[in-house]
């Protein structure tokens, strides 16, 4: 059956919005930077959160209620085939908390954990906040394609980085790395016995005729030294309401997961809670709708570059509503960006933000109207410097 795309909201109404997304910029300048979605909200998320509204259901998250994480689950079934023990999940407030608490309690101050550039910015700071060091492995790269690159993974294990934090889809450049990929990885790691925090969060936005396989599902090494930052954040535009889980597959890591101060699970958000219950159990008509629209959005953003823009070229993403943009031929400097917004009026994200690769790259959110593709093109275009 065709899947109908999901409808952006009226301009007029996202001007109204306070978010980063709409509250950084003045009026005159298109915000395509922030992984924010100008999608309206799941009708089942608000609908419960306005009969939460009604009820004063506006207290602490109950640590025992298992909504969100049995809807996750049974998602997680569906879309990966992969049936996560609800007994291994902790709840807490945001991607990022989970990479940092599992850090913690997995170095000791100094030690190195790998990333892979360009890579999600806050990583570099994840790791220092959890008392370790940085270890780039950049992503291989044939200038057409990404890929792990897991000979330089294991020769930064081999000379002392303790694990790896993952990126899963992978930001910014969208890839979705293959189950083949993510099983070599684990006998890596595993031969050094090391560790794996992996970041799924842009996972249940794959797109449609492609595969993401969970770390968790790959091997048994996987299962063993794996832990899993899930959310419905990205897939379901709920970064403000604050809510995350810690999953894994092992007593190694479940003990991990009970060792948390009882603070990690309270600081959650109720209203994520609820929202991530919803989002799963009840909105994946919407998630199949709004991953349409951005892989309509991709096609359109390819045609409009073709059109008005050939000098830049776009790195299309199999995962998530995020374009990586090579705009290097455009003489606009290491940081393309900067020129966007301040002749173009288009707020993109930095690529060098990204590590020291996303040198001459942005990277731009399609997450919104078709429309607004076009206008960001033609305004790129029309920049003379």
């Amino acid at each position: 059956m065709p899947v109908t795309p999901t409808s952006a909201d009226a301009m007029t109404t996202l001007r109204r919005r306070t978010s980063e997304k709409w509250g950084v910029y003045s009026d005159d300048v298109l915000p395509m930077f922030v992984a924010e979605m100008d999608f309206p909200l799941a009708p089942a998320i608000r609908k419960a959160l306005h009969e939460a509204i009604d009820l004063g259901d506006t207290g602490y998250v109950n640590p025992l209620d298992p909504g969100a994480r049995e809807a996750f689950r049974d998602y997680a079934a569906a879309a990966w085939g992969w049936e996560p023990d609800i007994d291994r999940m902790g709840i807490t407030t945001d991607v990022s908390v989970v990479i940092v608490e599992s850090l913690r309690r997995l170095i000791e101050p100094g030690e190195g954990v790998v990333i892979t550039p360009p890579i999600y910015p806050p990583f570099y700071d994840l790791i220092p906040e959890a008392g370790g060091a940085v270890v780039e492995v950049p992503l291989s790269d044939d200038g057409s394609s990404y890929a792990l690159d897991l000979d330089g993974i294991d020769r930064a294990l081999a000379a002392g980085a303790k694990g790896v934090l993952l990126c899963s889809p992978h930001n910014p450049v969208g890839l979705v790395h293959d189950r083949v990929t993510l099983e070599e990885l684990s006998r890596v790691v595993a031969r050094h016995d090391g560790f794996v925090v992996s970041d799924e969060i842009h996972a249940p936005l794959t797109h449609h005729g492609v595969e993401f396989t969970p770390y968790l599902t790959v091997s048994e090494e996987a299962r063993a030294h794996g832990i899993a930052a899930e959310s419905g954040s990205k897939a379901f535009n709920l970064a403000g309401l604050k809510t995350a889980l810690f999953v894994s597959a092992s007593d190694r890591m479940t003990d991990l997961i009970r060792s948390l101060p009882e603070e990690v699970t309270f600081r959650a958000g109720q209203f994520g809670l609820i929202a991530t219950r919803e989002g799963f159990a009840h909105s994946r008509e919407w998630l199949d709708g709004t991953i349409a629209a951005v892989q309509g959005n991709a096609d359109l953003l390819q045609s409009e570059l073709d059109a008005h823009l050939p000098a830049v070229r776009l790195r299309r993403p199999s995962a998530s509503y995020l374009a990586w943009l090579n705009m290097s031929a455009l003489g606009w400097g290491d940081d393309p960006a900067v020129i966007a917004e301040q002749h173009a009026r288009v707020a993109l994200s930095s690529g060098p933000r990204f590590g020291r690769q996303g040198a001459g790259y942005a990277r731009m959110n399609l997450a919104c109207s078709p429309d607004t593709i076009t206008e960001a093109v033609r305004r790129l275009a029309s920049v003379t410097i």
